[in-house]
């Protein structure tokens, strides 16, 4: 093999095995965490007998608060989510440790009740 093409091979499979994270998209565990906030909001609002304009007023000022919360802004987020949609398996992987953190919250809220 000719030495010249070696760079370019070692450059190939380093952008082919990269599973660093784009500049500008959250990292999976913090996805992850946010995710399962804004879930848990959902789940609050929807349980409230409000209209369905109050809903989501409330819902937004919640969604605010858990951006804030986490210091990321919503385009940031919505940036994250289109590229994490882009990628099923690891949408699937993310909503499972979503569901398994909403499992261990209320496993955990029952231990306290």
């Amino acid at each position: 093999m000719n030495n010249r093409f070696i760079p370019l091979l070692l450059l190939l499979s380093l952008a082919c095995t990269s599973n660093s994270t784009p500049q500008g998209v959250l990292e999976e565990d913090l996805m992850v965490s946010i995710l399962a906030e804004i879930q848990l909001a959902e789940g609050k609002v929807s349980s409230l007998p409000i209209s369905y304009d109050s809903s989501q007023v409330l819902y937004n000022l919640l969604e605010r608060d858990i951006f804030s919360k986490h210091g990321v802004t919503d385009s940031v987020f919505i940036t994250s989510m289109e590229y994490y949609l882009e990628d099923a398996e690891k949408m699937d992987r993310m909503y499972a440790r979503v569901i398994d953190s909403l499992v261990v919250l209320e496993s955990n809220s029952k231990l306290t009740k």
